[in-house]
């Protein structure tokens, strides 16, 4: 049960900074600007880093597994960057 309850945490905080990836490149793809896409990849590598850094500072506050949270994280940082690729793909 600690192994799910993490990966459900991982994937919902996972989620929410994917989201927060996918607002940094929708400005950067806006303007137009190869410049501006390069420093939003470094900005969304950054906010990745944030979140799989926070799950692991905060591995002895977590009442479940981290090691999960971590893995769920990662998942769901991949699959929100995949689903709006396709979904910008097909416009």
């Amino acid at each position: 049960m600690e192994l799910l309850l993490g990966g459900l945490a991982g994937l919902a905080w996972g989620a929410v900074c994917g989201v927060l990836n996918i607002l940094i490149l929708k400005k950067a793809i806006a303007k137009n600007n190869s410049n501006a896409i390069m420093a939003a990849n470094m900005g969304r590598m950054a906010v990745d880093l944030a979140a799989l850094g926070a799950v692991y500072l905060l591995r002895g506050l977590l009442p479940f597994s981290y090691e999960a949270m971590l893995v769920g994280t990662a998942v769901a940082l991949s699959v929100v960057t995949l689903i709006y690729a396709y979904r910008y793909g097909k416009k």
